[in-house]
């Protein structure tokens, strides 16, 4: 009485649609298998849903109307013919995946539910191809799957079967529309291919001429640098020999107004000796000299620049001081500084004389 439970996936598949495969007979005790549901009908009427394991059947009463399989099942989706909404011929076929999820449903509500699914999914891949033109088709395979996969579960619900998901397999296109993409793929990427080139030229002329740019900043700021380091070395040296000379005036003037008489002839000699230095450069370097008419007067000379200088001291002393009595001191001290100057006057003729010497021999030369 004990029968081995047949198993559905055993049994030969059917070679046409609406024909059911062999069922396991009613031997009182069965055993039904793991993720199989046994619809079992009593005197022709629905009585219940065998689940797995130990099963009791009345004998001559009870009969094993279907066999479900609960797992999750591939089923192979024909090629077919499908139009886009650019009139482009398309051949498409996928696999769809199902699963059993009511195993009365899936019995009484369909009479096969694996063709009904089957059609279904072409149906609905044509309805869905023809929203889109052949480039979404080729960029949206994602959402034309999952759009395909709702449609079929909206119908499906009342089977008792769920479709899990839909997956295009091949998209085969007229060898037409083939080669135009080619074309178009090759003219895409030569076009990227020279805007990348031109971009780099570009590129590179922006980069040569930033380097231009920043090496004649980098070298203006150099020469500004420059510049800068030399006026100010400049002015330094200008303000050190400025407050040379003047602390140089501070202590000539210091010892003249310490009433040292021998300062005064120092001036005048320093200042007469540079006059004949002066003129006894240009008598030997020049060819043409203009020199005053006094110039063997050198004691007047002398006596003419000192005279100016002391009209300068008594203006200035006159500005500083008005009339109080250092005035008659600075008096005094100019008479002194006019004797020691008739006491220089022989040593200043004698260079007199040699700048006279020295005239003589350019005008013979010339």
């Amino acid at each position: 009485m004990l029968g081995a439970a047949g198993s559905p996936g055993n049994s030969s598949p059917p070679s046409t649609y609406f024909q059911r495969p062999s069922l396991p007979a009613n031997t009182i005790i069965r055993f039904v298998p793991q993720q199989t549901a046994w619809v079992v009908e009593r005197m022709g009427k629905f009585n219940k849903i065998l689940q797995p394991g130990l099963a009791i059947l009345v004998p001559f009463l009870d009969r094993i109307a279907y066999v479900k399989s609960l797992k999750e099942a591939a089923m192979e989706i024909p090629s077919q013919s499908a139009i886009t909404a650019d009139n482009v011929t398309l051949e498409l076929d996928g696999v769809l995946y199902t699963r059993v999820f009511d195993a009365y449903k899936a019995s009484y509500g369909v009479e096969d539910a694996e063709y009904a699914i089957s059609q279904l999914a072409q149906t609905t891949m044509r309805s869905e191809i023809g929203r889109l033109t052949l480039d979404h088709v080729l960029r949206e395979r994602a959402a034309l799957n999952t759009n395909i996969t709702e449609a079929i579960n909206e119908a499906a619900r009342d089977w008792g079967v769920v479709c899990l998901r839909y997956e295009i397999r091949d998209i085969h296109a007229p060898d037409g529309v083939v080669a135009a993409m080619h074309r178009q793929v090759t003219a895409e990427r030569s076009k990227r291919a020279e805007i990348l080139d031109s971009e780099g030229q570009r590129q590179s002329a922006i980069n040569i001429a930033e380097g231009r740019k920043q090496s004649v900043i980098l070298a203006s700021e150099a020469l500004k640098s420059e510049q800068i380091n030399i006026a100010s070395g400049d002015a330094e040296a200008i303000l050190i020999r400025a407050q040379a000379t003047a602390k140089g005036i501070d202590a000539v003037a210091h010892s003249m107004r310490e009433g040292q008489e021998n300062a005064r002839g120092a001036v005048s000699l320093s200042v007469a000796e540079k006059y004949v230095e002066a003129f006894g450069n240009l008598a030997k370097q020049g060819t043409a000299v203009v020199v005053p008419g006094n110039v063997g007067d050198m004691g007047g000379m002398i006596a003419s620049a000192m005279a100016v200088y002391g009209k300068v001291s008594e203006s200035q002393a006159q500005a500083l001081g008005g009339n109080s009595p250092s005035n008659a001191t600075d008096g005094k001290r100019y008479q002194s500084s006019k004797d020691s100057l008739d006491h220089t006057m022989g040593k200043t003729d004698e260079v007199a004389k040699s700048v006279l010497q020295g005239f003589e021999e350019t005008r013979q030369k010339r």
